[in-house]
């Protein structure tokens, strides 16, 4: 019985058990505070207070107000839905952006699972929320929330190719597909992150060019895989009134959102992790109090936040494309230039 206890309480239990629990308190207070930090944003930018009534002028408490009000608001099921499609739709987009974050590495110690395969997870494993989009637009039996759902899964699925194309750079340089190697690998300073080369970066200054374009496609493209001006054509208002969670809400409508949220650091995460030197210090160990663990989660949640903050002032910034703009971007122009440098580095490589 001894030997039984230990083995369904043993140590590697607990620790499977405990170490996604600060993993999940992050995305949902992370999907929170995103949410203030659009309207504030949004407010600076035009010149209004935002909100300010919840937790003082900052409106701190306001996550906290809205989470309470969306929890007891009904969720009504359309007539005519499939009902079980129609429930399950929210918790699949939701899981596939949850899942993403297992592999992300907020530090040297800390990540949730270190994959030697962990960037093609997470490509593979974020690619359930297309499913949970489609499944959502086709079960409301709302014209306007199937066309939401198609422009969701073509957008996506379109540019997947370029974020691909623009992380395969590093691949290649990197040698792994491992997250955590990748910021390894970025140790010793800016000059040894890869968008500068990466290890001996003066050595391969050749490369810096091709580098930094191939930074700025996996930026854009993750921009259209979340869903994020001006690539929200998922939910444009003036065509197709909300789009894909149009029939939803109270927590339904929640889980959709926190997706989005959620993705919108998920994405940065990676931009971080591949370009940016992940949780490396851009001092090196000049300065060996900034590369201690507690610091190494700092570094990496400011250049998260810093991606983030992007991507909400482009929302209040840059008008919506339209469909064909849309296409027309990732087809002729982002995945051809992505080619050229893969192609460039692969040169590089061999010669």
């Amino acid at each position: 019985m001894d030997k039984f206890l230990l083995d369904i309480f043993g140590s590697e239990l607990i620790k499977d058990l405990i170490i996604p629990v600060p993993l999940f308190a992050f995305v949902i207070v992370f999907a929170l505070y995103a949410v203030l930090a659009e309207r504030k944003v949004s407010a600076f930018m035009q010149n209004r207070p935002g909100p300010n009534r919840a937790g003082g002028r900052t409106g701190i408490l306001q996550p906290i107000v809205d989470a309470i009000k969306l929890l007891q608001k009904e969720m009504v099921l359309p007539e005519r839905a499939d009902k079980w499609l129609y429930w399950m739709a929210p918790f699949v987009v939701f899981t596939g952006t949850l899942l993403g974050f297992a592999i992300i590495p907020f530090s040297s110690i800390y990540v949730g699972v270190d994959l030697n395969i962990g960037l093609f997870y997470f490509f593979a494993i974020t690619s359930i929320s297309v499913v949970g989009m489609l499944i959502g637009g086709w079960s409301s039996n709302n014209k306007y929330s199937l066309y939401g759902s198609m422009r969701s899964v073509a957008q996506i699925v379109s540019y997947e190719i370029p974020t691909a194309l623009a992380a395969l750079n590093i691949v290649m340089l990197a040698g792994t597909l491992s997250m955590q190697k990748f910021c390894e690998l970025q140790a010793g300073g800016i000059q040894n992150w890869f968008i500068f080369g990466g290890p001996g970066g003066l050595s391969k200054v050749i490369l810096i060019p091709f580098l930094v374009i191939a930074a700025l496609i996996l930026f854009i493209s993750t921009l259209a895989e979340a869903n994020r001006t001006p690539f929200d054509l998922v939910e444009a208002d003036s065509e197709i009134v909300a789009g894909v969670h149009l029939e939803y809400a109270g927590m339904q409508m929640v889980m959709f959102l926190f997706a989005e949220y959620a993705q919108m650091f998920a994405v940065s995460g990676i931009v971080v992790t591949l370009f940016l030197g992940g949780w490396q210090s851009p001092f090196g160990n000049a300065i060996p109090v900034l590369n201690t663990p507690w610091m190494q989660f700092a570094w990496f949640i400011g250049k998260g936040l810093f991606f983030v903050f992007v991507q909400i002032w482009l929302r209040w910034t840059l008008p919506r494309l339209r469909v064909d703009q849309l296409m027309q971007l990732c087809w002729k122009y982002l995945i051809p230039i992505a080619l050229v440098c893969v192609f460039a580095v692969g040169l590089y490589l061999v010669l």
